[in-house]
């Protein structure tokens, strides 16, 4: 682990944030003397971010906690466009509405991880169709494209790995990474920012806009990406069977965003409280060092610890009391779904669907013939057999040992 000058690019290093830089040396020097104002950009595809782009988010708050000023950018602009990278297939175009909806929705969960405000280290959220959607096409053309070269465009990954696998890729997504680069030369020119971090499949778009700068004003800027973040089996972050663990309370419950954590796997569990939680490096290493069943408690703080940064103080321990009160006493803890079912009942297959524990009907039927599928703790074998639940009550229908659901009789 390389020793730095700076708190800034000490922590991240500690914490296993840091991949590649392009001149680490002169960033560590620059964040040892000024603030130093850093920004990610984050696309508004859907009404939050998922737990794929937290660590992206912590990095943020890691600037902060240094003493620099944290830049959120939206992709107003890039939205409109879509970024190819790692993708196979354009992106679905949104209404400008629709593209404002998911930004407010998003900026939710910034609020709980960064102090905003108009002082030297509070963030700002920006938005980059403010000065994209300004751009003419043949002033775009003539004061950034003059910069950009083909040939090395098609080198990239994001256009390689496409063409290469055959797959169309539009004029317009191919523009993506010139805007990209064009909103790290606007936010040093504007707004004095010297650092863009991302993951570490943005290093290509990074570097143009480390690059574009250099050319069009002669300022040094710098990049920053952190590594490619899997889970121990090898499984992109932020994806489940069920689907994707979204940040915001109303994409998914917060018990459900609890257990994403409290279940995760052993080899994990150290990584994941460096990056996702403020925990002290030496309090963390206490936790990763606990074996066999006792590993599970240090699943709990990190589950815990997460969902009180991400939800607030009151999700995560509601989230904790559930998990106790069905797991340990076997009963109905009050933040577990619900699933209203009337007079006529309902098939535990339907209820399985209904509940998103299936995917689809066939996938619940194929899970209750797995023996995955217990009502009231007792196994059930039969997909169609009609679950009742007279008005009032309530019945655990549970799958595997992790998922669970209250029936309620109306």
């Amino acid at each position: 682990m390389s020793t730095f000058q700076s708190d800034l690019l000490n922590l991240l290093s500690e914490r296993g944030y840091v991949h590649q830089v392009t001149d680490a040396e002169a960033l560590d020097a620059l964040a040892g003397k000024q603030v130093v104002p850093g920004y990610i950009g984050f696309d508004a595809t859907a009404p939050s971010l998922h737990v794929g782009s937290l660590v992206q988010i912590m990095m943020l708050r890691r600037l902060q906690q240094t003493g620099h000023k944290p830049v959120v950018v939206m992709g107003g602009g890039t939205t409109r466009i879509g970024d190819p990278t790692g993708r196979d297939e354009s992106r679905k175009m949104l209404t400008d509405q629709a593209i404002e909806d998911n930004i407010a929705g998003i900026r939710k969960v910034f609020e709980k991880l960064l102090v905003f405000g108009d002082g030297p280290t509070d963030a700002v959220m920006v938005n980059n169709h403010d000065w994209l959607g300004k751009l003419g096409y043949i002033e775009l053309l003539q004061t950034v494209g003059t910069h950009f070269t083909i040939n090395r465009m098609l080198t990239f990954d994001s256009v390689k790995l496409r063409l290469d696998r055959e797959q169309p890729m539009t004029f317009l997504e191919f523009n993506y990474m010139i805007l990209q680069g064009y909103d790290f030369r606007h936010l040093s020119h504007d707004m004095g920012v010297r650092l863009q971090m991302g993951g570490s499949d943005q290093w290509g778009n990074i570097v143009n806009g480390v690059e574009l700068t250099r050319r069009m004003d002669g300022v040094e800027v710098f990049g920053l990406t952190t590594p490619l973040l899997t889970t121990a089996d090898g499984a992109k972050m932020g994806k489940t069977a069920a689907g994707a663990v979204w940040l915001n309370e109303e994409q998914l419950p917060s018990y459900d965003f609890w257990q994403y954590w409290r279940n995760v796997d052993d080899r994990d569990v150290g990584k994941f409280l460096k990056l996702f939680t403020d925990l002290p490096l030496d309090e963390i290493t206490r936790l990763e060092g606990l074996e066999g069943s006792e590993i599970n408690a240090a699943k709990v703080v990190l589950a815990n610890e997460v969902t009180r940064l991400v939800r607030g103080e009151e999700a995560a321990r509601t989230a904790e009391q559930t998990a106790a009160a069905t797991f340990a006493g076997g009963g109905l803890g009050a933040d577990l779904p619900v699933l209203e079912v009337g007079r006529d009942g309902i098939a535990v297959f339907a209820a399985l669907a209904a509940l998103g524990f299936a995917a689809s009907n066939g996938e619940a039927r194929r899970k209750v013939g797995e023996g995955a599928v217990k009502l009231d703790d007792v196994a059930v074998s039969d997909p169609s057999q009609v679950i009742t639940v007279e008005p009032g009550a309530d019945r655990k229908l549970s799958l595997g040992k992790k998922r669970h659901a209250v029936l309620r009789g109306v």
